[in-house]
């Protein structure tokens, strides 16, 4: 047994320090960033924000919606080889930029994945989805995808530290996905244990993946604008959001009326709900790592992507950064005590 004594810190355990600026409005800041990758080719450029792979928030509408800003959209992986067809037909060339195939480890998800990409070689993005990218098995995958899509950009996770980091990115990942536990409907802390505080983890994972020329996605633990700043602050290249994009028109889940009221079903893909949906329930051998919960009906999704990069512009021009690249070399975290930080919440 061993304790780490170092500080670990979250969203709600800082605020941005602000700097001198020669900006005179947020719309001077561009949040377009351009990347090149460690082993796939060509370069990416768009907002590097993702709507998460799951099935009540990367649905093809969410896509097309945030296509539109040039963001992206880790479509979740229940989606039909036809589905797949259909919408893609629907779309222009741009579509294939802005979109993320997502896939699991088991033979079968290997196989579609193969297909899918086989009928549409124009799709550039693989982003190969667990619960734990500790195991050797989730390490072996991610180099075989690699062996089979020497071309494509690999994303792939999820760990919390830099170590880890550092070993995807050399069997074959270009960009990993950081954050165990902390999203709105991840229950995985509760039932395992198991987590690093988020912002610690980007920070960390960051440091080593920009060492070895990689990139990383902070997943999760986003519940406001401000903390989407935060991640990037704190080194992340782009930031997954999941609760922040769900229970809109585009995004996926059951509608109910309550006293008047719309609501919409939000769920963490390891959640009961999510199993008994695309897997016939919860294996005898697991616990379920994810809860439902009832979201008010927001409306379209275009309301709240423009608070979100409103939001991101706005933390550019207090710090100074005229570019969201800036930002992270701009950015001095402040820590903020107990009681500011019941306030924050």
């Amino acid at each position: 047994m061993h304790i780490e004594s170092d500080i670990k810190l979250g969203f709600k355990d800082v605020l941005f320090r602000p700097k001198r600026s020669t900006l005179k409005s947020r719309s001077e800041v561009d949040l377009r960033r351009t990347f090149q990758f460690k082993h796939a080719e060509g370069d990416w450029t768009g907002v590097p924000v993702i709507a998460a792979n799951m099935d009540t928030v990367g649905t093809f509408e969410i896509a097309a919606a945030l296509a539109e800003h040039e963001m992206l959209t880790a479509i979740h992986k229940h989606y039909s080889i036809e589905q797949w067809g259909e919408f893609l037909a629907s779309q222009d060339e741009r579509i294939y930029q802005h979109i993320m195939v997502s896939t699991g480890t088991s033979e079968r998800e290997f196989g579609k994945l193969c297909t899918l990409l086989n009928d549409f070689p124009q799709l550039r993005f693989i982003c190969i989805d667990v619960a734990n990218g500790y195991q050797q098995a989730f390490v072996d995958y991610v180099a075989k995808v690699r062996a089979t899509f020497p071309s494509k950009v690999i994303v792939a996770g999820n760990v919390v530290t830099g170590e880890m980091a550092e070993e995807l990115i050399l069997c074959g990942a270009d960009i990993v996905k950081v954050g165990i536990g902390p999203g709105s409907v991840c229950t995985t802390r509760v039932k395992t244990g198991v987590g690093y505080p988020q912002l610690s983890a980007i920070i960390e994972c960051a440091d080593a993946a920009h060492g070895l020329g990689g990139q990383i996605i902070g997943d999760g633990g986003c519940s406001c604008a401000g903390d989407v700043s935060k991640a990037f602050g704190g080194g992340a290249d782009f930031v997954m959001l999941g609760g922040m994009l769900a229970g809109h028109d585009e995004s996926g889940g059951e509608r109910v009326e309550q006293d008047g009221k719309t609501f919409v079903a939000f769920y963490g893909m390891s959640s009961d709900t999510a199993m008994n949906k695309h897997n016939g329930g919860v294996a005898k051998y697991r616990a379920s790592e994810g809860k439902t919960v009832m979201l008010p009906y927001r409306g379209p999704v275009e309301n709240t992507v423009q608070d979100i990069l409103g939001g991101v512009r706005s933390t550019c021009t207090y710090v100074g950064a005229t570019k969201l690249k800036e930002l992270t070399k701009r950015t001095t975290f402040i820590r903020v005590n107990e009681q500011e930080n019941r306030v924050y919440s």
